[in-house]
């Protein structure tokens, strides 16, 4: 996808607009108990914060696991972001695949309070990386 400089922008923009307003639905249906979808949430803007720094750096990929493979290579075994950012990112895509597809799995608060915290610190890592360009 070649963009002008300024559609570059434009699309990161959404992008984590998208990554905020998935956080958002995230801490609205934990204050309801529901995990499942808390976990579906956060991978969600983990995605499109992940998305947006890909975008920013005119890397093109095609796939959720394109995203994730590509983070880690580019970003997290270069030093740029950190070991535990990547495990967070994989295990956030683990989860909601289980979560969305496995019958017997079920997400807990236990399991996902301590993930939506951490999700927002990455999403606020990659703002910052972004902005540093």
């Amino acid at each position: 996808m070649s963009l002008s400089k300024e559609e570059r922008e434009i699309v990161v923009g959404l992008e984590l607009e998208k990554a905020d307003k998935f956080i958002v639905e995230a801490e609205t249906v934990a204050s309801m108990n529901l995990w499942d979808v808390v976990a579906n949430r956060i991978y969600y803007a983990a995605f499109h914060a992940v998305s947006a720094l890909l975008i920013n750096d005119h890397t093109e990929v095609r796939s959720h696991k394109g995203a994730g493979l590509v983070f880690g290579k580019n970003y997290v075994r270069t030093g740029i972001f950190s070991a535990d950012d990547g495990r967070l990112y994989a295990k956030l895509q683990d989860l909601r695949e289980k979560s969305d597809y496995n019958l017997v799995y079920q997400s807990s608060e236990a399991e996902m309070r301590p993930l939506l915290d951490s999700t927002k610190e990455l999403i606020d890592k990659i703002k910052a990386k972004i902005s540093e360009q």
